[in-house]
């Protein structure tokens, strides 16, 4: 084919630069030059098509994929990665085909559950729960009456009952807020103390702000001369209660 793409290129180029066959500014000096070289080409590519050419292709089998499975692993790795060459990407997927190939070969003829909705929820194994053990029909079907009385013994023996001891010393000595609580019975608002200074409002919640909770700033009040006097002005209607600390969840407590 190369020869004949040749030839014809030779002949276009003669036939643009000669003036005439026997003229003297072409490429072939007379009608006989010309006539040779063009039976040579001739000759060439009869030559080319009688098989002295370019060598012929390689034939290519297939073989089905399914018949790869019955080979050893070995073998087909080896055939499945030769058509490839060296391209690590090919080696790649001739390997995982291979290997779905094995693993499909090897499967136990069991058809593979697809996710879905629909499907049963998978029985637990030793999942906690509520015991059955006040469940007389559950507890006959895992022992008999023999075993279970032994299970029984085995948990009474197990079974230590833990003498009382004393309870531990309080210490911290500072206001008991449960203690004070019980000890008033004014609900919020109600004024038993007077108070010589106006506190106002602004300085009430600046004040209170800076506590997290109203147990903090009731159990400061109570330290720094509270209910009676109030120094921080944080109990500025008198009822002895810091920050609108409430003291009726501790009294509801105490009554159950």
């Amino acid at each position: 084919m190369r020869v004949l793409i040749l030839g014809t290129a030779l002949l276009g180029l003669a036939a643009c630069n000669q003036t005439g066959p026997n003229g003297g500014n072409g490429s072939y000096g007379s009608l006989n030059q010309y006539a040779r070289e063009r039976e040579m080409i001739l000759q060439a590519g009869q030559t080319q098509g009688s098989g002295g050419g370019l060598p012929a292709a390689d034939t290519v089998t297939s073989q089905p994929l399914s018949a790869m499975g019955t080979l050893p692993a070995g073998a087909a790795t080896t055939s499945a990665s030769a058509p490839y060459g060296t391209d690590p990407e090919a080696l790649d997927i001739a390997r995982e085909t291979q290997a779905a190939l094995q693993a499909a070969g090897m499967n136990s003829g069991v058809v593979p559950l697809q996710a879905s909705p629909s499907n049963p929820a998978p029985e637990a194994v030793n999942a906690m729960g509520i015991s059955q053990e006040n469940n007389f029909e559950a507890v006959g079907e895992q022992r008999s009456i023999a075993q279970d009385k032994e299970f029984i013994a085995q948990n009474r023996a197990k079974y230590e009952q833990i003498a009382p001891s004393e309870l531990p010393q309080r210490v911290d000595t500072g206001p008991n807020l449960v203690t004070y609580a019980l000890q008033t019975s004014n609900p919020m608002g109600q004024r038993l103390y007077s108070r010589i200074q106006i506190a106002s409002e602004s300085r009430f919640n600046r004040k209170c702000s800076q506590y997290p909770s109203p147990d903090l700033a009731q159990t400061d009040f109570l330290k720094k001369g509270g209910p009676e006097r109030d120094r921080m002005g944080v109990d500025p209607d008198g009822d002895g209660y810091a920050c609108s600390w409430d003291p009726a969840p501790f009294r509801k407590a105490s009554r159950g």
